[in-house]
């Protein structure tokens, strides 16, 4: 079956400083990968990669089998993206926010009433449709953009630091919400993050540091019996 997410040798510098270093990683279809770093790590940059924010000149990416270089529109139509920063509009509501985001996708009106009832729900947002972004917490307003995310239906939702500036409970229900799709939906998820405690022993697991990738595999494997916080300051040389 085709993966959801291929990445193959991929660089990237930013003048003479190297962002990424022949980056590969595999997201399968229906599955979740937790990318692990410490900001700076490259993971911003990588996503900007994949949606082509900036554009990869080495290496191969391909979206649910769609080369990114010589099929953007395709490829990028399978993309589901909730990116650090936040990316609803304030001043609307839920729902209009949802609605905009259909018609950017050539939804029709009444199939878009249909689908953010659909994503509403699945973000256990039906109750706040109606109201303005700005009202909402934030842990509402991540799962908002989530439900945004999903309104084409992509193959695979790329989250990058999906919970920073959350409190535990918030963050916690952001996570549940991506690992319960995977397993309803069907949808696939690369997570990014820098908080150890997000990743769950099954979890595929890859490493980045520095631009290059350490490790990757399931994350008990990985962590072994030191745990996964001192595999991974020993893979990076970071002080305990």
């Amino acid at each position: 079956m085709t993966a959801a997410l291929d990445i193959d040798r991929v660089s990237h510098s930013f003048g003479s400083v190297a962002a990424l270093t022949d980056v590969s990683l595999h997201v399968p279809r229906g599955g979740f990968t937790a990318l692990l770093g410490v900001n700076g790590a490259g993971k911003t940059t990588l996503f900007s990669l994949i949606t082509r924010l900036y554009d990869n000149t080495s290496g191969t990416i391909r979206v649910a089998g769609h080369d990114l270089r010589r099929a953007p529109r395709q490829a990028l139509a399978r993309l589901g993206i909730v990116f650090q920063s936040r990316a609803l509009d304030a001043d609307l509501s839920v729902r209009q926010n949802l609605a905009y985001h259909a018609a950017l996708h050539g939804i029709g009106r009444a199939e878009a009433r249909v689908r953010i009832a659909e994503v509403l729900d699945q973000a256990g947002l039906t109750d706040k449709g109606g109201d303005r972004v700005s009202a909402l917490s934030g842990g509402q307003t991540r799962r908002a953009e989530i439900a945004r995310a999903l309104i084409h239906r992509p193959d695979i939702l790329l989250l990058d630091e999906a919970t920073v500036g959350l409190d535990v409970k918030s963050r916690a229900e952001v996570l549940a919400l991506t690992r319960r799709l995977i397993a309803e939906q069907g949808v696939s998820a690369l997570w990014a993050t820098h908080i150890m405690d997000e990743i769950q022993p099954d979890d595929d697991l890859v490493i980045l540091h520095q631009g290059q990738i350490l490790r990757r595999g399931r994350a008990s494997n990985i962590a072994g019996r030191q745990g996964l916080t001192q595999a991974f300051l020993s893979l990076t040389g970071t002080p305990a």
